[in-house]
């Protein structure tokens, strides 16, 4: 897991490149049309991809802060699951697309399955949507899933983390562009968010363990 205090994101520096090449080009051989076309599409790239510099804020060392940007579209109780309660965020494009480390523990598994990048109104997206599950798991041994699931997006989910890793509340881990976030908490957690929520990575509460 690096540390990357650029203003973009460095997952996005290719993108933008060829973007910023295409500009040059078409504006050399006097492509207007073409030329404004990839010079909106560079904008656009920068925005997608930017970096913001966040502050933490000082909270309990039991505490659990979202790993995205978006808005809480589910909360429910799980039954018969090794976790009791499982929260989904919605984040589209222009939320800040970097994923951050929701507490400070140890990785103890991740999970990248590779896959399509239907429409979440699509009912084979569950099953064949590119998707990450990562476990994370601090030093009380309170567990917590995050599942990260591409929507329609132009780029893959990107995640620099190994298992056994420790992280730090807030330490950038990924990106993902325009996805669902599933976060799997266990009973003795109380849950501090309401549907219709914005949230932001590293700075909204979740919740804490008892």
């Amino acid at each position: 897991m690096s540390n990357n205090l650029l203003p973009i994101a460095k997952e996005g520096f290719n993108c933008i490149g060829v973007a910023f090449l295409a500009f040059i080009f078409f504006s050399i051989f006097d492509f207007n049309f073409l030329g404004f076309l990839s010079f909106i599409t560079v904008l656009a790239l920068i925005f997608i991809y930017r970096n913001p510099e966040r502050m933490s804020p000082i909270l309990e060392v039991k505490s659990v802060v979202s790993p995205v940007d978006g808005t809480v579209i589910s909360i429910e109780e799980l039954e018969n699951s090794e976790y009791a309660y499982k929260i989904e965020i919605d984040s589209n494009y222009f939320n800040v697309s970097l994923l951050r480390s929701p507490l400070s523990a140890a990785v103890k598994s991740v999970e990248l399955k590779r896959g399509a990048r239907l429409s979440k109104y699509s009912p084979l997206s569950k099953d064949l949507n590119e998707r990450v599950e990562i476990v994370f798991e601090d030093s009380f041994e309170n567990s917590v899933k995050i599942k990260h699931m591409l929507k329609q997006s132009f780029d893959r989910i990107k995640v620099d983390l190994n298992t056994k890793q420790k992280t730090i509340q807030g330490a950038r881990y990924g990106l993902m562009i325009n996805g669902i976030t599933t976060i799997y908490l266990p009973q003795n957690f109380r849950v501090n968010l309401s549907i219709g929520q914005e949230v932001n990575a590293s700075q909204s509460l979740v919740g804490y363990f008892s």
